[in-house]
């Protein structure tokens, strides 16, 4: 009853436009179809050349790293040195030539993958321009600033330690 209202109120081609029908496959038939979607793809797929593979790569963890930004939730795993690791394992098997190629010490890279130290704005910098500006330095920077932003909120401590010096505080009226 309901298609027919839409028959006669639409043209074919408008609801053909306008609405996904359901299918009557089974479940058989609806494997077949998928096979043959796969078999067609891959047919026509060209292969990707390994500049066109890293590119992709590049573009797809800079994505990642913009949704982790907009995001207003923390997550420690997804920390600088958790994109910096994806990042490096983009084109190289040992960090050491990456450090080569950035020119920092094997060390000081370590020590920024394992958290120890945050990079310097200058190894932000070269992380930018190693990427030819993929990536901005302002998302590596923003990538530690979350993390402090987080730490600041959730630190009692410190409050609780600071609060000693602090003397003459507002009194506001709401």
């Amino acid at each position: 009853m309901k298609a027919e209202k839409l028959n006669k109120k639409y043209s074919p081609e408008e609801l053909a436009d306008s609405f996904v029908f359901r299918n009557n496959l089974t479940v058989k038939q609806k494997e077949e179809a998928a096979d043959e979607l796969k078999r067609f793809r891959k047919k026509n797929a060209k292969p990707l050349t390994d500049s066109q593979l890293l590119y992709s790569r590049v573009q797809q963890l800079r994505f990642q790293i913009e949704d982790y930004l907009k995001s207003d939730i923390y997550d420690a795993d997804l920390s600088l040195p958790f994109f910096l690791k994806k990042y490096i394992n983009l084109r190289y098997k040992i960090n050491k030539d990456f450090a080569e190629d950035i020119k920092v010490s094997e060390s000081e890279l370590n020590s920024i993958l394992n958290m120890g130290k945050p990079p310097s704005k200058k190894i932000i910098i070269r992380l930018e321009l190693h990427s030819n500006n993929f990536i901005p330095a302002l998302y590596w920077y923003k990538l530690l600033e979350k993390e402090k932003e987080y730490e600041i909120q959730i630190d009692k401590k410190i409050r609780k330690e600071e609060a000693k010096y602090v003397q003459n505080r507002l009194i506001l009226d709401f």
